[in-house]
């Protein structure tokens, strides 16, 4: 072997650019192979100078390409500096891994078997654990994950190479860390291909109609990157292929992998057909030419088994030839199936390509269209057959082709030989790579779809396939020639949302829409109060006023690249939650992308750059060779018809009717109905009373510790026993309040049209402004002529008994609603309004009512011409609402609730209280007015929760899940929604319903309204969880330490009434009990304990410390919560004497050596505290998605807890609130839950990370995405945890049991491979050692104390935590208050060894020696034998449910190291002596530094080092680096003072985040084709949360630029949408155009902006902020010497002529000044005369 032989000649695949940095030598490595007998043989590879002369100090290759190289992840051996402490030599970097295990073949023993880089041994299978198959083979030495090679020389793609592009697989590949958990699990397990929707019935018989399951629905989520390449001219070419490749390679880290770490979730590409390939196989067929105008070609995924593939073959060539199509011919795909991953290859179906000649038809469009009524006869004709789930295409046109499969990026084009053959050209590409949470992909579910491409999430899918499954009867158009039948159905619950949409838009295309009509119908953008639109594109507002009656939005983040062979475009959802940039080149290349820097580029040829901001659209004219931006599509859509004229003629709106200002009922017949509709005291005084006085929802603290209303003794309306869905992870939650212009209450009523024709008739509707009705305006709707409105009343009859009597009456109803709507009534008003209320005719629960006839319409092709209205007297909590628009009423008439309000506001005492100015004197009809308004503002909240914008796509999206009601019940009213433990039948929600209506009747009725106790605990009423009995028991036992207290304590937990559905359960066991001595020590199990998230700021500081120091002194771990941390407690007590300390004198009950610090350091949407120093002291990272008392809602810490020492903390101004929005605004889906991910271990790789996310049906799907995002913990928790302030609604009804979460996730992170990967985590509710092992048996690793850990330490349950006032100081931030805190670190301490001792116990009576020993084993529960007061018909039989138990103990997966990066540039930078030197030195050093898209959170972990030794102000030095290229995402992250970054280039999404302090520069590069001010050069969400430093950006941002910021100074060309948001300090300057929506939430901190064209005023969000001239001399000179400093280091021409013409330009500045900054000099003119003023003020005071 020639040792000096160039290692890169070998295969042309591993070359990559010289780089100049030093590595490491002398260094080894660790090989192994299996030989033929299965054994492991391993070597260790010393690499040395003396062996490789060409490697001693610089790695070369063949390339003459001489940029630095980045090496992104590819292993977690990587360790820089070269040398640890200890002097021994670390690990080879992994790159000379890959790349000699190849060139050392030579030294190494010969015999069978491939040599590969060695990841950690796996640990052998454990006793029990599952009878799993043998797991996969190794996979191959794989090069490293880079872009695509393909055809291309490093010296054409420097991007391309390893250097630029290598990709993120130590972010999940084979050889990273967290692929040590690579489990065998079932190849079955991710086999099914998409049920594809069609059977054999007769064409014309359309097939039932089928209610979309949640359950199909939650299975599938994803995210993804994507892009398109289109050439104007038109001109097929095989570079656009390539470089398609190239770009899709270059967004590895979007996508996800499996547990095998080599299938990939999905990659896949779009092009237009290339005929010279096809001709070239149909030549040597022996086949004539292909006429491309008549010929059609199919992409077929076939059954893998050879006589089922026949058969499925015989079936398309049987429906071609029924159709008059002519087969012409089939051709296997040519593939390489050695790339496919092991998984992948387990699933892979037979790829074949058929080609049918159209003959009959001329057009292109009637090809179109007999093509797909061909597949759809096809898929229907399957649907009988064994093999119907393994028949799919991918495409069958005769205009486009996709070629797409299981597959990671950049193995695309090695499996499809036809993508690296040069006679593939096409003029346009779409590429895509998924993302899939569920880790057992289907290969039809890889992207693109036939039309559309699509990165997002739709979270109204549920509701909209009910409606187009409504639409089928109604669907008609003259194009189809009477065969509507044949092409139904329309969706279908199993394929992912985004097949469904594709469905939908393919169906409107096919009916003669445009691809970008279509889009616009069904993914509208907000253009409601758009300054824009409104004034100069009316006809735009008409177009989308006109459909939104007609078609429900399919809402969520979405970007969405769409072709139909002649057009190619792409759109932004509403919101604009997902990255687009766009640029075109003078070449005529359109390009856009997911992310910028995906293709090498000669930047000198780019002739614009832009972005997609929210809602917009551009498409390319492949024919015309024209590029239409956003407006000019729309305006040519929307010019098409009279849209305006038809609305003006036909759409009738309901103008508001006041309020009855006088009581209709007197108080006798009020207290009446109140009683027989289930209304309690707490509903009428705390809800309804609450909302009429403050128009608000009333709000509550500490969390939901009621029993679920099936397991209650108490009696519950049936709206108790559905909990709302929010949005985790794979979609945002929105802002209501502070993004509410893209949000919407309106609703139509009537009859919606037929969708595929465009005329007047569709237009005839009643508009409403929201569904909230009085009585007058339901009065109205009543009267309307067009409407004929029927009203069917809901009572049932028990004359003849209970039984049956329900169910009878349902039926009778919806035999009613089907007679009315056949006899042309559009409105159905279900009504319990009844002039006397009978013994015998209770009425039906309403939203049973409701439920049934929607199912009822549905299933009857009736749905679309009536709509339906509740009026009832049953609905008066924003939840109730909720529930019945989600299950189908377009509006609600609750007219009790009404009237409660009228006697409220006539009542004496709440005229006296007015009177005596007690309470703000209201109306009777302001009272009803605000009632309305809090409503409408619930309603807002609870859409928002799971991303939906708009009303209209919530209704009857059945965004619920259901806990109690049997699946009689939901089968007949709530149809696909998840109900897993079973529950009441019919006649036993007869009964319950009827324990209410007879208290209206009995002659002991009572005079006034019980109070049940669910919201307050009151002795007799409900019982709490957290009551004043356990809490003092609690508190006797660990106060005074007392064995005997704690027994008690115990046996009141036992005794208490079934409170959680753990409590249905008991352990029994499979062995005889054991001495206790020989179960593991306490000491060891209280190391699994944590407690909750709890914010210093929400609790007060003694409460936060005690907490935090005696869970350190237990080696457990607190949680920091959201609010940052004081730098003195992370160092040891030193100076402790008797109890007390100097550095903590408000604490009592110290010791020496105790330590204040959180070991958990939470990082939340607020990012409040959240600097470098802060994360990298931190031994675990957790990201809070979600909490379990407010799910999918952001957090208030209301002004007055915000005292100077939490104001200090951060970051903001005392007094001020501080605002946690609802989503972290850099998690918009998975992929970018994984990037953030990647930052938390980028600036400290030392720490593990956390995501918190809460229990809900789907949730095992998102936590296998987090798993393959790089977590090393998920924590689950339940809906009963607690909290310091939320609404009541959101406490009480959202979120899930963790019961149900826990045994969801590990069992599908079971089933995927990927339950090694991550500690799993729970909380919610626990009190004692039987939780604990309750958790361990369904397979948790550890365990959360909240509310217990508080009242531990001193906390009484006073529940009033959101007022400040806590009586012992423990949730208050008042001094006199907090000075009575009791608590001190040592009961804390007592109080979790007695629950470890509890745990001891029980495992000795168990028969086990450790906890590792039950973790999973769900085989030692069975369930209690308890009679319950509903029902006996729960099922707990999922809780108890095992898929196997993980191959790894739980200690062994507690004690992996942490999820690493694998190799960085940061690690490259670090390796640099120079560097090195200057950090540990405080010197001066500067670099230049190549960077690609790859490349991500550059910096983050220079920053890390520089504030771990130094802290966040501390370093004296300066590093000064710059970068030229394209920086992926995150760059600059956390900067500390004393780094100066620039970047020459661009930058994607993230720029500057968490940055603390320090100088960034972003400047294009010289000689653009583009002017700098005009184009996008950063991404979205730049500066989120950033504490300190300047960032100077010669170009525009995207959205959110500064949200959060607290004190970083900025200066931008050009900003998107929502500019400032949430910002609390620092001041922004803005030399150019913003989007709408600028300084929502701002509290603190300056913004200027330069309006030129009188724009702004109407973009600005005035809730909070004034907006004024630059008038304060101070203010002018902080603008002036920004610019000044911006233009000395970017070179703005921009800047520059402001500075020339400064006297001009001045005037044209907008100022904007949140409250808090009134009176500081730079906002106020007068400052000076104000300031002498207060002076004097005080004199005389």
């Amino acid at each position: 072997m020639d040792n000096n032989r160039p290692l890169a000649k070998e295969n042309p695949i591993y070359s990559f650019p010289h780089f100049s940095l030093a590595l490491p030598l002398p260094f080894s490595f660790p090989l192994f192979r299996i030989d033929s007998g299965g054994r492991r043989e391993r070597r260790r590879v010393w690499l040395a100078p003396i062996l490789f002369p060409s490697l001693s100090l610089s790695l070369f290759s063949s390339s003459s390409s001489s940029s630095p190289l980045s090496l992104s992840p590819l292993s977690s051996s990587s360790s820089f500096p070269p040398h640890d402490s200890s002097g021994s030599v670390p690990p080879s970097p992994p790159l000379v891994v890959l790349v000699l295990a190849r060139a050392l073949g030579g030294l190494l023993p010969r015999g069978s078997g491939t040599w590969r880089p060695c990841t950690r041994p796996r640990a052998p299978p454990r006793r029990g654990s599952s009878s799993a198959p043998p797991p996969p083979p190794p996979p191959p030495l794989t090069p490293p994950r880079s872009c695509p090679t393909t055809a291309l020389s490093s010296s054409e793609a420097p991007a391309a190479a390893l250097g630029g592009c290598a990709t993120a697989a130590g972010r999940r590949g084979w050889w990273s860390p967290a692929a040590r958990a690579v489990l065998d699990v079932d190849g079955a397990a991710g086999a099914a291909l998409t049920a594809v929707n069609a059977s054999l019935q007769r064409r014309d018989d359309p097939p039932p109609p089928k209610v979309a399951s949640l359950n199909d629905i939650i299975s599938e989520r994803g995210a993804c990157g994507v892009g398109f390449i289109a050439n104007l001219k038109n001109e097929p070419s095989f570079k656009i292929i390539r470089d398609a490749l190239t770009a899709l390679g270059c967004m590895e880290h979007r996508g996800g992998c499996g547990a095998d770490n080599d299938s990939g979730d999905g990659a896949g590409l779009m092009s237009a057909i290339p005929w010279d390939l096809y001709n070239n196989w149909a030549s040597k067929q022996g086949l004539p030419s292909l006429d491309s105008s008549k010929t059609g070609v199919g992409m077929i995924f076939l059954p893998k088994n050879e006589q089922f593939m026949e058969e499925a073959k015989s079936v398309i060539t049987k429906i071609f030839a029924e159709e008059g199509l002519e087969v012409l011919g089939w051709r296997p795909v040519p593939v390489n199936t050695a790339v496919v991953g092991y998984y992948a290859k387990e699933t892979m179906p037979n790829i074949q390509q058929v080609f049918v000649k159209v003959a009959k038809e001329d057009s292109s469009d009637d090809i179109e269209r007999e093509l797909y009524i061909c597949r759809k006869l096809i898929e229907r004709a399957a649907k009988a057959a064994e093999w119907k789930d393994e028949l799919y295409f991918c495409s069958l046109s005769s205009r486009t082709v996709v070629y797409k499969g299981m597959l990671r990026s950049e193995v695309l084009g090695q499996f499809y030989l036809d993508l690296q053959n040069d006679l593939y050209k096409s003029s346009f590409a779409i590429y895509h790579r998924r993302y899939s949470t569920n880790t057992s992909p289907r290969w039809p579910l890889a992207q693109p779809m036939r039309l559309l491409g699509h990165n997002g999430e739709i979270n109204t899918i549920q509701g909209n396939l009910n409606w187009m499954q409504s639409r089928e009867a109604t669907i008609q158009s003259p194009v189809w020639r009477g065969r509507e039948n044949e092409i139904r159905p329309f969706g279908d619950s199993k394929a992912s949302d985004s097949a469904n949409l594709d469905s939908a838009a393919e169906l409107l295309l096919r009916s003669g829409r445009s691809p970008a009509e279509a889009l616009m119908i069904l993914v509208p953008e907000a253009y409601k109060n758009h300054p824009t639109l409104m004034i100069k594109y009316p006809e735009v507002v008409d177009f989308y006023d006109y459909y939104k009656g007609q078609m429900e939005a399919w809402d969520g983040p979405a970007l969405l690249l769409f072709s139909d062979g002649k057009t190619v475009g792409a759109c932004l959802d509403r919101n604009g939650l997902r990255p687009a940039r766009y640029w075109r080149t003078v070449d005529d290349f359109v390009y856009v992308a997911s992310e910028v820097g995906v293709l090498p580029m000669d930047e000198s040829k780019v002739i614009m750059k832009g972005r997609l901001g929210p809602g917009m659209m551009i498409t390319v004219d492949l024919q015309s060779g024209e590029v239409f931006e956003n407006t000019e599509v729309k305006k040519r859509v929307a010019s098409a018809s009279p849209y305006g004229s038809w609305l003006k003629e036909n759409t009738r709106t309901i103008k508001p009717v006041n309020f009855l200002s006088a009581i209709a009922m007197d108080n006798e017949t009020i207290l009446r109905h109140q009683q027989a509709f289930g209304y309690s005291s707490e509903d009428v005084q705390m809800v309804i009373e609450t909302m009429a006085a403050q128009g608000k929802e009333p709000t509550f603290c500490m969390g939901d510790d009621i029993p679920l209303a099936v397991l209650s003794r108490k009696p519950h309306m049936i709206f108790d026993y559905f909990k709302q869905r929010f949005a985790q992870v794979t979609n945002p939650a929105i802002d209501p309040l502070r993004e509410g212009l893209v949000m919407s209450l309106e609703v139509s009523i009537g009859k919606r049209g037929n969708i595929l024709e465009v005329g007047p008739e569709n237009a005839h509707q009643v508009i409403l402004s929201s569904p909230v009705l009085n009585e007058g305006e339901l009065d109205l709707l009543m009267k309307d002529p067009n409407l004929k409105a029927k009203k069917l009343s809901t009572y049932f009859d028990i004359r003849n008994g209970l039984d049956g009597s329900l169910e009878k009456m349902i039926k009778e109803l919806c035999e009613e609603a089907d007679a009315a709507v056949r006899d042309g009534s559009q409105l159905l008003v279900l009504s319990d309004r009844s002039d006397e209320l009978e013994p015998t005719h209770p009425a039906i629960p309403i939203l049973l009512a409701v439920g049934a006839v929607h199912q009822h319409l549905i299933q009857n092709g009736l749905r679309m011409s009536a709509s339906i209205v509740a009026d009832t007297a049953q609905c008066f909590s924003t939840h109730q609402f909720a529930c019945l628009i989600g299950y189908g009423a377009s509006a609600v008439c609750p007219y009790l609730a009404l009237e409660t309000c009228r006697h409220w506001r006539v009542s004496t005492k709440t005229v006296n209280m007015m009177r005596n100015g007690k309470m703000p004197t209201v109306t009777i009809e302001q009272a009803q007015r605000n009632f309305c308004k809090a409503v409408k503002g619930g309603l807002l909240k609870i859409l928002s929760k799971m991303g939906i914008s708009l009303l209209s796509s919530y209704c009857g999206a059945q965004i619920f899940e259901i806990y109690g009601l049997g699946q009689e019940i939901v089968d007949l009213a709530f149809c696909g929604s998840v109900s897993k433990i079973g529950g009441l039948t019919l006649d036993e929600l007869a009964r319950e319903t009827l324990s209410f209506w007879v208290k209206a009747f009995s002659d002991e009725t009572a005079k006034r309204l019980e109070n049940f106790g669910f919201i307050q605990y009151r002795p007799g009423g409900e019982y709490h969880g957290n009551n004043p009995e356990m809490s003092k028991l609690l508190h006797k036992a660990v106060r005074q330490k007392s064995d005997n207290a704690y027994s008690v304590y115990q046996q009141h937990l036992a005794n208490r009434p079934v409170n959680v559905l753990r409590d249905l359960l008991e352990f029994k066991s499979d062995r005889k009990p054991i001495p206790i001595g020989k179960v593991e020590p306490a000491s060891s199990i209280v190391q699994r304990f944590c407690t909750g998230g709890m914010s210093l700021g929400a609790i007060s500081r003694e409460t936060h410390e005690a907490i935090a120091i005696a869970m350190n002194r237990l080696g457990g771990k607190s949680n920091s919560g959201e609010g940052g941390e004081d730098p003195i407690r992370w160092s040891p007590l030193t100076d402790v004497v008797d109890g007390y300390s100097p550095t903590l004198p408000h604490l009592k009950g110290l010791q020496n050596g105790d330590t204040a610090t959180s070991a958990i350091k939470q990082v939340a949407s607020g990012r409040f505290g959240v600097t470098p120093t802060f994360l990298v002291n931190a031994e675990q990272l957790e990201i809070k998605i979600a909490q379990g008392a407010k799910p999918g809602e952001g957090g208030q810490l209301p002004g007055k807890k915000v005292s100077a020492y939490i104001a200090r903390l951060r970051n903001s101004k005392p007094g001020v609130p501080l605002i946690s929005p609802p989503p972290h605004h850099d998690i918009y889906s998975i992929e970018d839950l994984a990037q953030l991910i990647f930052d938390l271990h980028q600036i400290n790789p030392k720490a593990k990370v956390s995501v918190k996310l809460v229990a809900e049906a789907g949730i095992g799907t998102v936590a296998s995405g987090v798993a393959k995002g790089n977590a090393d913990i998920i924590q689950i928790s339940g809906h009963d945890g607690g909290t310091g302030a939320s609404p009541v609604s959101s406490i009480k009804h959202a979120g899930g049991p963790w019961e149900l979460g826990l045994t969801e996730t590990h069992q599908t992170l079971i089933q995927n491979g990927l339950r090694e990967r991550v500690i799993l985590r729970v909380d919610g509710g626990f009190k004692s050692g039987l939780d604990v092992l309750m958790a361990a048996a369904l397979g948790a690793d550890e365990y959360g104390f909240g509310s217990v850990a508080m009242i531990a330490t001193g906390c009484v349950m006073a529940r009033i935590c959101h007022t400040n006032n806590c009586p012992v100081g423990v949730a208050s931030q008042r001094e006199e208050l907090r000075a009575r805190f009791p608590g001190v670190p040592g009961d804390l301490v007592n109080f979790f060894f007695y629950v470890a001792e509890e745990v001891r116990a029980i495992l000795a009576k168990l028969g086990y020696e450790k906890l590792d020993d039950i973790i999973g084993r769900t085989d030692l529960l069975r369930s209690k034998d308890i009679p319950m007061m509903k029902t006996q018909h729960l099922d707990l039989s999922y809780i108890m449910s095992s898929v196997g138990l993980p191959k790894w103990s739980s200690t062994e997966i507690r004690n992996q190291d942490v999820h690493t990066n694998g190799c960085v540039l940061d690690d490259i930078i670090l390796s640099d002596p120079e560097i090195t030197d200057a950090i540990e030195n405080e010197k001066e050093v500067s670099k230049t530094i190549q960077i690609y898209n790859v490349d991500r959170a550059v910096c983050g972990r220079v920053a890390g080092v520089i504030a771990k030794k130094y802290g966040d102000t501390g370093f004296a030095g300066q590093v000064n680096l710059t970068f030229t290229g394209s920086a992926g995402q995150s760059f600059a992250c956390f900067l500390t003072p004393g780094m100066h970054i620039r970047i020459v280039g661009e930058a994607n999404d993230y720029v500057g985040k968490g940055m603390a302090g320090g100088e960034l520069v972003v400047v294009p590069i010289e000689n653009t084709g583009f002017r700098p001010e005009d184009a996008t050069i950063v991404g979205n969400t730049c500066l989120y949360g950033a504490t300190g430093g300047q960032v100077f950006v010669r170009g525009k941002a995207g959205e959110r630029f500064a949200v959060r910021n607290s004190l970083a100074q900025a200066v931008v060309e050009g900003t998107g949408d929502h500019c400032c948001e949430y910002m609390t300090g620092g001041c922004v300057v803005v030399l150019g155009k913003v989007g709408r929506n600028v300084a929502a939430g701002m509290t603190g901190g300056l913004a200027y902006i330069l309006d030129e064209d009188d724009s702004l005023i109407p973009k600005v969000n005035k809730e909070i902020v004034k907006i004024q001239r630059v008038n304060a001399p101070a203010g002018q000179m902080q603008l002036k010497s920004l610019i000044e400093a911006y233009v000395e280091k970017t070179g703005s021409e921009k800047g520059a002529a402001v500075l020339r013409e400064w006297e001009a330009y001045l005037p044209l500045f907008w100022q904007i000044v949140p409250p808090s900054e009134e009176d500081t000099p730079e906002a106020c003119a007068e400052f000076e005369r104000v300031l002498a003023k207060q002076g004097m003020t005080l004199q005389s005071a």
